[in-house]
């Protein structure tokens, strides 16, 4: 975990171990292929094992197709299988790879699919300075040269203990592989051989191949209309000769200030330094088309990356600039475009990201990101944050660092390899992390510490990913109190979803307690877990290099294992170096090394409830006594059959009938795929391939339901746009009827881009939305596709209904009332208007139900009002006001008056003007009462904000007492 301003230096847990020359005192000369000794030896396996692309309905869906050097044709030498720490094969995928040392030497991957593109992952020797070294290697196509492609060492190669450093006369070399990309200039097809051959030894004296990820890469993204050009309209160069710092820079601000997104054309766009975002949209041709990269000539701590604003007092504590200060960012959508940075050296101060600050509301969507120090380091309070779709390699440091207040945010359908530090970390430092996820992402190869992390946290969600090769001082999956602020209500709290994981060759030697870490561990260094309750289901612990499950570093408790296959632990089963209480229920282990699958100094301290169907781990009499040398190799070489996700059970009349329904598509552009628009999550998306009008997706109910109404949404941060689109239905799936005519459909940021369409009542078996024209973008996009039918006219509700809810039906004498009796919050589901709002913060919200929605005025122009309308004269004498509870909401003072009114126009003062504080601490709630008065229309106005420049509300409450 990378460490920013904290003064903390990671993964040095005991500095009185920290003995790095333990690991290798002969050093690497700049010719080797390998590096020589760890402490102890291991058995060497005979075969690598498994990939983490072998295991079917789990990680990330990719657009590429993964070959293995070592599996391919070839005439170099083959290297591993090895895990020792510094040795070239231990940081390979599979830890095996080829090494080529001669003119002619070559891999040869014949092609599974039609590609045009390819990214190898490869080491070269480092030099005597240690600033790398620069070569070249040739591509072929059926012995034909396509291209001589560049490659270089300057990336790897570190050295001596934490943070590291580049001197090859120092211990502890590591960090070894790089990778690269390349477009072959047109399509290759099926059956093609592809090679990567040596035409030169002088620049380099080896190459050493790893592996080889072959794409079909689909054409550069057509430029929308409506947008704001980096390059025609404000000046960057798509050359990459000079700095467009200042003309990006420009542009998103013009973008915000226009409510129009930013386009990024196909070029490589050198940045010196940040570009800061906030209230945009940013976004490109395609990761391979849309490059920045760039870094300041001079001042080595600026570089390219994309930043939301600081949060004052939050988890950044450096220096901030006036531009990146008042964060958080809002609103801000990345999409489609790489950053490939140039950081050569970890220095954990320096903000060097490819993204940093903080961002709410905010989604990163395909992105590549490359060669920086942190794929994103976000820095809360911050809320709603989602990275998917996108692939983060070769980071010096962390992958993705969820750090201090992060709140409701994810990382899904991410590939994630070769990073420096965890891949995925969630770190609640002094403000509680609540609500977050990983799920579904692929990760390979993590160099120093864990795969999937979260260092406190409330309700943490970590599902559906596989991950491959750790190499020290970590594991696959961790669950700590550790590293500063996490404790009490930081630490790990609430109730933790472990599910449906998939760890291949997970744990790892620490190099600085001499002995292994397990697959899964547990740490309590900070303070004891307060009984949260972690649940670990359906999760398969394949080919461990140490061992399988891992307690140590103080007390653990509310661990629960469920269906949990353990096959292959170089060590044991249970390492148990700490007291817990953990249950375990058809947990099943095999191919254990050591005979005694258990290793356990801390006795009846650690306390095991047992259920049905365990076998292959327990034993009454553990071991305790010296560390034994691993063996390896011992887990399976073909994948076990995986337990899916859960499905939804058939709704019933009035539910979304297309929840996790089959969907299919005419055609999806990269990895926004038809099964997006049935899977509940309004973040995700379908996007047909562009500029092919019409387009349609089809869902199939799975039998012939009642259907008489369909939804369809948009993600809520995306800018308006209209959708000319038809329904249609069928009972057979070939003969379609049309439902609704086509027809302009605005999917408005104000309605939260959603659109309802009614529909004439009847049984379909099949739904389909054709597109034939779309404003916003040249391609179909929808997010969900609901389809209701039966008693409901509108979907189920997502909020809590108002504390006193309107009644169903009504007495057979009395006419049902139009509006609520007058008691409970008055206001609830009222209607509202206001003076102003920004951007998709509408008034609306402020009478939901949901105090997670809320109202913002115009920023920069008090004095701001809500009215709301009650329908009647009432009795009031109390309103309450709310703003998000979450903790990412720092507390503000509004300067506000309340108003009522009987006719709607002429108002009087119930409440004069004052300072109410909204603090977290007291759930953001301000209470204010006024002598009883009858009145219909009550008005709140807002005429200072000392935590934004605005009006806000999440909720506007009205009480009779």
């Amino acid at each position: 975990m990378a460490n920013h301003t904290t003064g903390t230096p990671h993964h040095l847990r005991h500095p009185t171990r920290a003995g790095l020359a333990a690991i290798a005192a002969t050093l690497l000369a700049a010719t080797s292929l390998t590096a020589l000794a760890v402490t102890g030896t291991a058995t060497p396996a005979s075969a690598a094992g498994l990939s983490p692309f072998d295991i079917a309905g789990r990680g990330a869906t990719v657009p590429f197709i993964e070959q293995e050097a070592e599996e391919a044709a070839h005439n170099g030498t083959k290297i591993g299988p090895d895990r020792r720490y510094g040795t070239l094969p231990s940081e390979a995928s599979g830890r095996e790879a080829v090494t080529l040392d001669a003119v002619g030497e070559y891999v040869e991957f014949t092609l599974s699919a039609p590609a045009n593109a390819v990214t190898f992952r490869y080491s070269l020797p480092d030099n005597s300075a240690g600033t790398g070294r620069d070569a070249a290697i040739d591509l072929r196509a059926n012995g034909s040269l396509l291209k001589s492609v560049p490659v270089t060492s300057k990336y790897g190669w570190y050295y001596g203990g934490y943070p590291f450093n580049n001197n090859p006369g120092d211990t502890n070399p590591h960090h070894f592989y790089d990778e690269t990309r390349a477009m072959f200039g047109g399509t290759q097809p099926a059956g093609t051989k592809i090679r990567i051959q040596v035409s030169s030894t002088a620049q380099s004296p080896s190459f050493t191949i790893d592996l080889a990820d072959f794409e079909l890469v689909a054409p550069a993204i057509t430029k929308p209309s409506g947008v704001l050009d980096v390059v025609t309209d404000f000046g960057a160069d798509p050359s990459g000769v000079t700095d467009s710092t200042a003309k990006f820079q420009a542009a998103v601000d013009a973008g915000k200030a226009q409510g129009r997104a930013v386009w990024i054309p196909t070029g490589t766009f050198t940045l010196w330094d940040h570009v800061v975002v906030d209230g945009v949209t940013l976004r490109g041709a395609g990761p391979w088309y849309s490059v920045l990269g760039g870094r300041h000539p001079t001042d080595r701590n600026r570089s390219v990356g994309i930043y939301g604003k600081y949060v004052p007092g939050g988890g950044y504590t450096g220096p901030v600039r006036s531009h990146e200060a008042n964060g958080p960012s809002r609103n801000v959508t990345l999409r489609d475009f790489a950053i490939i940075g140039d950081i050569r050296e970890r220095v954990d101060d320096d903000q060097v990201n490819a993204l940093g600050g903080a961002m709410t509301n905010s989604v990163v969507d395909n992105l590549w990101l490359e060669n920086t120090k942190v794929g994103a380091w976000m820095d809360g309070p911050m809320d709603n944050f989602t990275i998917r779709n996108s692939r983060i390699l070769d980071q010096t440091a962390d992958g993705v660092n969820f750090h201090t207040g992060v709140t409701n945010s994810t990382v899904t359908n991410t590939f994630v390899r070769n990073t420096g530090d965890d891949a995925l970390a969630m770190w609640a430092q002094s403000v509680p992390n609540v609500n977050n996820s990983f799920t579904h992402n692929t990760i390979g190869v993590t160099l120093l510490a864990n795969h999937l992390v979260s260092y406190g946290g409330r309700d943490i969600k970590i599902t559906d990913n596989v991950t491959a090769d750790s190499l020290t001082n970590g594991g696959g999956i961790h669950v700590a109190n550790r590293y500063p602020g996490v404790q009490g209500a930081t630490g790990v709290q609430g109730t933790w979803t472990i599910a449906r994981n998939t760890l291949i060759r997970n744990g790892n030697s620490d190099y600085n307690w001499n002995f292994g870490v397990g697959a899964i561990w547990f740490s309590a260094l900070n303070e004891a877990f307060q009984n949260p309750t972690i649940n670990i289901t359906d999760t398969d612990i394949l080919d461990s290099s140490y061992a399988a499950l891992h307690w140590i570093e103080g007390q653990t408790n509310g661990i629960n294992l469920n269906n949990v296959r353990i096959d292959g632990a170089g060590t044991y089963a249970l390492q148990v170096q700490a007291n817990s209480q953990v249950s375990f229920t058809n947990v099943r282990a095999t191919n254990i090394a050591q005979s005694n699958p258990i290793h356990n100094c801390v006795g009846a301290g650690f306390q095991i409830t047992q259920g049905s169907g365990n076998s292959g781990w327990y034993t009454s009499t553990p071991y305790c006594g010296p560390w034994p040398e691993p063996r390896w190799g011992g887990g399976p070489t073909t994948p076990p059959p995986t337990t899916p996700a859960p499905t939804t059970p058939p709704p019933t009349s009035g539910g979304n009938l297309a929840l996790n329904r089959s969907a299919t598509a005419t055609s999806t552009n990269q990895s926004y795929t038809a099964s997006n628009v049935v899977d509940g999550n309004a973040a995700s998306y379908w996007e047909s391939a562009n500029n092919a009008f019409p387009q349609s997706v089809s869902i199939d109910l799975g039998s012939a339901r009642s259907v008489d109404r369909v939804v369809l949404k948009l993600p809520s941060g995306w800018e308006q746009r209209t959708q000319t689109l038809s329904v249609l239905g069928s009972t057979d799936g070939s003969s379609y009827a049309t439902l609704a005519s086509s027809a302009g459909r605005v999917f408005a940021p104000g309605t939260g881009n959603t659109v309802s369409i009614g529909l004439p009542s009847g049984d379909r078996r099949y739904v389909r939305v054709t597109v034939t024209g779309n404003t916003g973008w040249p391609a179909a996009q929808l997010s969900e596709v609901e389809v209701y039918g039966g008693t409901s006219s509108t979907p189920s509700p997502t909020t809590p209904p108002p504390t006193t809810a309107p009644p169903t039906t009504a007495p057979p004498t009395t006419a049902p009332p139009t509006t609520p009796p007058p008691s409970g919050n008055l206001a609830a589901g009222r209607s509202i208007t206001e003076t102003s709002h920004s951007d998709v913060y509408a008034a609306p919200n402020a009478v939901d139900g949901n105090p997670n929605t809320y109202w913002e005025s115009a920023n920069n122009a008090f004095p701001q009002s809500l009215t709301v309308d009650l329908g009647t004269n009432r009795s009031v004498s109390r309103v309450v006001l709310k703003l998000p509870p979450s903790s990412a909401w720092q507390t503000r003072t509004q300067t506000l008056s309340v108003l009522g009114s009987t006719n709607g126009s002429t108002f009087a003062t119930l409440k004069s003007s004052a300072g109410y504080t909204f603090n977290p601490g007291s759930g953001n709630t301000v209470t204010v009462t006024f002598t009883a008065t009858s009145q219909r229309y009550l008005r709140l106005t807002v005429t200072g904000n000392t935590g934004w420049p605005a009006g806000q509300l999440s909720e506007f409450e009205v009480y009779s007492s």
